[in-house]
């Protein structure tokens, strides 16, 4: 567990044994780097792009994996959810609307992070499931279209990943927003999917 918050926070850890007196761990992090001040000269600094909070549901059976990943999306602006396996998250999904985006383990005790996917589809189609593994490969069976997190994983590949993943989500809203006004009959459908044959004088060429 302990190897894990320090892999995931780009660290690593260091074991100490003296036979009689105990073991000592040592967990090396990496010092933040602080930004220099802008020049006060010139044109201001740009500011940074601001990033819309979302209601995030960060999953893991790791305690410490569970408490780096829920502080990183903090600090990414995120109100953060957190569940420690699969089933609890699953109900937490079935009662808690707010949630906007799902980040889960994948190897777990019960509900594998797939399957906990495959079952948030079923009622919750359109919630974006990000997948975090260690696992190069998954199980045959997998979805294809889920996205994958590569642990160990620092914030910035955390935050690409659920900046990709709410972009995918509205891109999506907004072809189903085009096809519920009508966009599909612009190209010669009725509702429902059935072809309009137009009358022959009214046909092109």
């Amino acid at each position: 567990m302990v190897h894990g918050l320090a892999m995931q926070s780009g660290g690593r850890i260091m074991l100490h044994s003296r036979k009689g007196e105990g073991t000592t761990v040592e967990l090396l992090l990496p010092v933040a780097e602080v930004a220099e001040p802008a020049a006060s000269l010139g044109t201001p600094a740009k500011k940074t792009e601001a990033r819309a909070s979302r209601t995030v549901l960060a999953v893991d059976d790791d305690g410490l994996v569970l408490s780096g990943t829920v502080a990183m999306l903090e600090d990414l602006g995120h109100t953060v959810i957190a569940a420690s396996s699969g089933d609890q998250a699953l109900e937490l999904v079935r009662t808690n609307g707010a949630i906007d985006l799902v980040v889960t383990d994948h190897a777990m005790p019960g509900l594998t992070g797939v399957q906990f996917a495959a079952e948030i589809k079923k009622f919750r189609p359109s919630l974006p499931v990000i997948l975090a593994t260690g696992y190069a490969q998954l199980s045959e069976g997998a979805p294809l279209d889920l996205p994958l997190l590569v642990k160990p994983f620092g914030q910035d590949k955390l935050e690409e990943a659920v900046q990709n993943a709410i972009r995918s989500k509205e891109e999506q809203a907004k072809v189903l927003s085009f096809r519920a006004r009508g966009g599909a009959g612009s190209r010669g459908e009725w509702p429902g999917g059935r072809k309009r044959v137009l009358p022959s004088h009214d046909r092109l060429g």
